[in-house]
């Protein structure tokens, strides 16, 4: 039979009316069959989400502080969700004696105690669903990523599944035909049975690894915004939806300023060319956008204009630059062995420059950065730069369309824009413009009201 995984983020399952809407959702299709859920997110009334009140717990718990009154916040969360849809309070109570468990666990190994507890929002919520699902008539099953075989690297906190547990999750298969399932996202467990967590956001990845394990024909995303939109709203006033997009493409606009989807969870399903479905809980009859493998040639060039603030350069100056063998190796691993990674690195003849994410460096890094590259490179001269924007211009349809990035620097020069620096990838799939921070909403105007 055909399976589609459904994941359903934090929004989607704040409230007892949004789980009855998961509900609604599930029954529209009955091929939705493999269920993935979030922890709760905010909600009125309730203004911290529950992964956030687990991370607070747990450190108050590390640091032998009273940890009581939000242990009672997320008790009563619970409660206030499923309560009122039938779930006995005899149940509820027994499944939250599991969070007091956890919290009993030893905490010599503080990342290894954090993943244990935060991971406890998802896999409650999934128990309390499944229990609910039952008693509205679903036949369901709550399954545990260590019951599944979800195996994954001993990262606490930055978890990754191992090869191996593709195969071992594609017997789930075979549980879809009598039962729904319903899994927790955001965490795996390691070869030694411990709990560890993806990055946050990582409850995408879970459903991404499960659609490519039990092949399913479409991986949907459940959250509280229609799709992508062709720019963010905080840039552009009512940017246009993107109905399609590639792969490629989503992964070219998530690497500046879109967070739709966590960037990990497009690589599973692209091994099986499984498309990718963003989709509302709110707003059901908007069909949302989907991620495929190839998209009609007829559609748009241009996607989609991204943008992000926070990134600086450090441009080099060196006659002969170009006849000094190994300059461009020992530049970067001065940067290697500071632990900092680069965003792009444009060059000329004799100049060439890195552009890092700020977020990146400690107060004395730039310092330390301008110095050993003085001592091992001796270029005449260093140019430091604070405060640059990013800003791309996103499309399969570049590598055929003429004249885009003169379209994109005329528009640029007209709204007063200045280019600091220009990136254009081998793929010709996107253009990125590095200009002054304060810029960046200028910028992202001027290209869209040129190509949209």
């Amino acid at each position: 039979m055909d399976l589609i995984v459904s994941k359903f983020g934090g929004s989607s399952v704040a409230s007892s009316e949004k789980i009855e809407q998961i509900v609604k959702i599930m029954k529209l299709n009955r091929s939705r069959r493999c269920i993935v859920l979030s922890a709760p997110g905010k909600a009125p009334g309730f203004n911290v989400k529950v992964t956030d009140l687990l991370i607070d717990v747990c450190g108050k718990a590390l640091g032998n502080q009273d940890y009581s009154a939000p242990l009672a916040d997320i008790k009563s969360r619970f409660f206030a969700i499923y309560e009122p849809l039938g779930v006995r309070k005899d149940n509820l109570s027994k499944v939250l004696l599991d969070l007091d468990e956890r919290l009993k666990s030893a905490s010599e190994q503080p990342a290894k105690f954090r993943d244990l507890v935060v991971a406890a929002g998802e896999d409650i919520n999934c128990r309390l669903f499944a229990d609910y699902l039952n008693t509205a008539g679903i036949k369901a099953r709550y399954v545990s990523p260590k019951e599944a075989g979800l195996i994954v690297t001993p990262v606490f906190g930055d978890a990754q599944p191992i090869p191996e547990a593709s195969m071992k999750l594609a017997a789930l298969k075979s549980v879809c035909a009598d039962n729904v399932i319903v899994f927790p996202g955001f965490f795996g467990v390691t070869e030694a049975g411990d709990v560890a967590t993806f990055s946050r956001g990582g409850s995408d990845l879970t459903g991404a690894i499960l659609a490519e394990a039990i092949d399913a024909v479409e991986y949907e995303n459940w959250t509280d915004v229609d799709g992508i939109r062709s720019a963010h709203p905080l840039m552009v006033d009512s940017p246009a939806q993107i109905t399609a997009l590639t792969y490629r493409e989503m992964r070219e606009l998530s690497y500046i300023g879109f967070n739709v989807l966590h960037e990990e969870a497009v690589k599973p399903v692209m091994r099986k060319k499984i498309p990718i479905r963003l989709r509302n809980s709110n707003n059901i009859d908007n069909g949302g956008t989907l991620i495929v493998a190839e998209r009609l040639p007829g559609e748009r060039d241009v996607v989609g204009i991204a943008s992000g603030s926070g990134y600086c350069s450090f441009t080099l100056q060196k006659f002969l630059m170009n006849r000094e063998k190994g300059f461009g190796r020992k530049l970067l691993s001065i940067f290697e062995e500071m632990n900092l990674s680069y965003e792009h690195c444009p060059s000329g003849v004799d100049n060439i420059s890195l552009i890092l994410d700020q977020e990146q460096l400690k107060p004395e890094t730039p310092s330390a950065i301008i110095r050993a590259i003085n001592e091992q490179l001796v270029p005449d001269d260093i140019k430091t730069e604070f405060g640059i924007a990013l800003v791309s211009v996103v499309g399969e349809g570049l590598v055929r369309k003429i004249g885009v990035l003169s379209l994109a620097a005329s528009a640029l020069s007209k709204a007063g824009v200045n280019i600091k620096m220009i990136n254009q990838g081998s793929s010709e799939i996107s253009i990125i413009f590095g200009i002054d921070a304060m810029d960046e909403k200028k910028a992202v105007n001027a290209l869209y009201k040129e190509f949209f």
